[in-house]
């Protein structure tokens, strides 16, 4: 289109959690250059109006809405105020994230800071995709774009990040399974770039120490200190929550700078196998046999 939008976007009603920083703004300013009618959503009612106005400013539709939809009535009241805003739902993207305190691990962190991490994470993710699906299932399209993390292999310390991101994969993964026969999409971006989450002497202290006790090698430490802009991975948001990609359910991609893959579906490897039927259980010697070889 000779505005720049896209016809595969334009018009779309789309909802971006997390959409006033970072990442989230590269994809809400994406998104609404493309055409979208974007809501903006963060904590901060500040940074929203800001985000806004920009998107505005360049002629394209956008909206805000201020709070944390880790909150169950927060999260209803977000995809009601999209509903009455732009006349519908079509997109929901999920971008927001907090960081782990500097140097935690297992052995440090409290109860309180976990359960923070999780609700603003996986709670995050489940208010407003429970709230959203409702809407996509009863017009039978729509797409879910959630953020996860690389972080989710454990690689990179911590607890209640590493577990909120993997709960936020297998979440998305049933709801992809359990939406595709209403025409509704769900996947995952485990993105790389350059926020204030990835940032800054704490950040750069704790790749260093990760490196130390050998969880990261040289390379991946490098490409954690030297990542791309957001704009860099906010396409495959795009892509992901536009008809290009309606074929795509059910994936967990990556994005970090020029770098695109996927983590390809866990499937068991056969260390063993006999028949309850005619065999007694494993015992102990017999399973190291098979399990530490």
């Amino acid at each position: 289109m000779a505005d720049g939008s896209d016809p595969r976007l334009a018009g779309r009603r789309a909802i971006v959690v997390g959409g006033t920083r970072g990442i989230g703004r590269a994809v809400s300013e994406l998104m609404a250059a493309l055409g979208a009618k974007v809501l903006v959503n963060g904590r901060d009612g500040t940074a929203v109006a800001e985000t806004v106005a920009a998107i505005t400013a360049r002629g394209h539709t956008a909206a805000g809405f201020a709070g944390s939809p880790a909150d169950e009535e927060t999260a209803a009241a977000l995809v009601d105020a999209c509903v009455a805003t732009h006349g519908g739902l079509d997109i929901l993207i999920n971008c927001a994230g907090i960081a782990e305190p500097p140097g935690s691990s297992i052995l440090t962190i409290t109860g309180a800071q976990f359960q923070q991490l999780i609700d603003a994470h996986l709670g995050t993710v489940f208010h407003t995709c429970r709230a959203a699906t409702p809407h996509l299932v009863a017009q039978r399209a729509g797409a879910i774009v959630n953020t996860g993390s690389f972080a989710f292999l454990g690689d990179y310390g911590g607890t209640g990040y590493p577990a909120g991101k993997g709960a936020v994969n297998g979440l998305t993964m049933a709801i992809a399974a359990e939406l595709a026969e209403y025409g509704v999409r769900a996947n995952v971006v485990c993105p790389g770039a350059k926020t204030r989450l990835s940032t800054g002497p704490d950040y750069e202290r704790q790749i260093a120490e990760l490196n130390r006790r050998g969880l990261l090698d040289d390379v991946s430490t490098q490409g954690a200190l030297d990542v791309a802009p957001p704009d860099y991975v906010a396409p495959l948001y795009a892509y992901l929550a536009s008809d290009l990609g309606s074929a795509v359910t059910g994936q967990i991609l990556v994005g970090a700078g020029g770098f695109v893959g996927r983590f390809e579906r866990p499937t068991p490897t056969l260390l063993g196998y006999r028949d309850h039927h005619t065999a007694p259980p494993w015992t102990l010697a017999e399973l190291h046999g098979l399990v530490s070889r």
